[in-house]
């Protein structure tokens, strides 16, 4: 019994302790430099590849750079940025 006390405080702790999602994403290519897509923070669909963005860098990368927003979250509907 205490054995699983001490498991569920450490749970807890961890929890606790571990740092927010993103809430943007940019999902990079297989070659690590072209990006792919653009996420929300938290989307389904983001791969491994994914490096988490201010909302100014998501918006710039809508955008200036032309990154397609992801099919799946819409960032772009979120950000207020449509074409």
């Amino acid at each position: 019994m205490a054995t699983e006390e001490r498991r569920q405080a450490e749970q807890r702790r961890g929890d606790e302790s571990r740092p927010a999602p993103a809430a943007w994403l940019v999902e990079h290519g297989l070659n690590g430099q072209s990006a792919v897509y653009v996420h929300v923070g938290g989307c389904w669909n983001a791969g491994k590849r994914s490096a988490p963005v201010t909302q100014q860098q998501a918006m710039q990368a809508l955008v200036d750079h032309q990154i397609p927003a992801c099919p799946h979250c819409r960032p772009d509907t979120e950000l207020g940025v449509l074409d």
